[in-house]
């Protein structure tokens, strides 16, 4: 059996499980993008992830593209600690990079938004502390009080921020719907590994096509 988490056996054993079901996509989606700041994307910044960071941010990019041309609400994490990482908890503790999104940091162009992927206005950002977006946030409420049903969702990293923010949209009822070629890390191994897993237990994993392609069937629907 290789090692690689898609190969045929995989595929068998999970489905005689009942894993590997689909999920179906609602008619009322939303765009969140997962902490797609520039300690990813700049070489020097303290979470740099190299080509795989590289190749999610174009395709996010093209994902942002789309859901602004369906008029569909957009959402943009960030992290952000107090000062020496007081309300950082745990994981502040267990990583160490995490200080760079510190208030007193040496460099905060670190926690900036990456070029192409700033926020414009109406599109809400939410700021945490932990690897969640539904964490001690107020995303959840505003999904629901917009009548979400889907979240798609990009950014990184896809074993970390990106795959505990699917999970609990799953848990807290919203159609959790990762777009591929929009999320990244910094190993293949892990990403490709928590994309199959993701759509096993708890998410609709699709192309960046066929996710553009449900957006552009949102166009035309009642205003937000």
């Amino acid at each position: 059996m290789s090692d690689h988490p898609n190969n045929t056996v995989a595929q068998e054993n999970y489905a005689r499980s009942g894993f590997l079901r689909h999920l179906e996509l609602g008619d009322r989606p939303a765009l969140i993008i997962i902490d797609f700041v520039n300690a990813y994307l700049l070489e020097d910044g303290p979470l740099f992830g190299g080509e795989g960071i590289r190749a999610a941010h174009q395709g996010a990019r093209e994902l942002l593209r789309a859901a602004r041309g369906a008029a569909i609400p957009v959402f943009h994490t960030n992290l952000s600690y107090e000062k020496g990482g007081r309300n950082g908890g745990i994981l502040y503790r267990k990583v160490g990079a995490l200080a760079c999104f510190a208030e007193d940091a040496p460099e905060p162009r670190f926690g900036r938004f990456v070029a192409g992927l700033e926020p414009q206005p109406g599109e809400s950002v939410i700021t945490k502390q932990y690897a969640s977006a539904f964490f001690a946030t107020p995303l959840a409420s505003t999904l629901t009080s917009l009548r979400i049903d889907t979240l798609l969702i990009a950014g990184v990293s896809t074993s970390g921020c990106v795959r505990a923010t699917a999970v609990d949209c799953c848990q807290y009822g919203f159609v959790p719907v990762v777009v591929r070629e929009a999320v990244g890390d910094r190993l293949p191994g892990p990403h490709e590994a928590n994309l199959f897993d993701l759509q096993a237990k708890y998410a609709e994993v699709v192309g960046l096509k066929a996710a553009c392609d449900y957006l552009q069937r949102s166009v035309g629907r009642p205003a937000w």
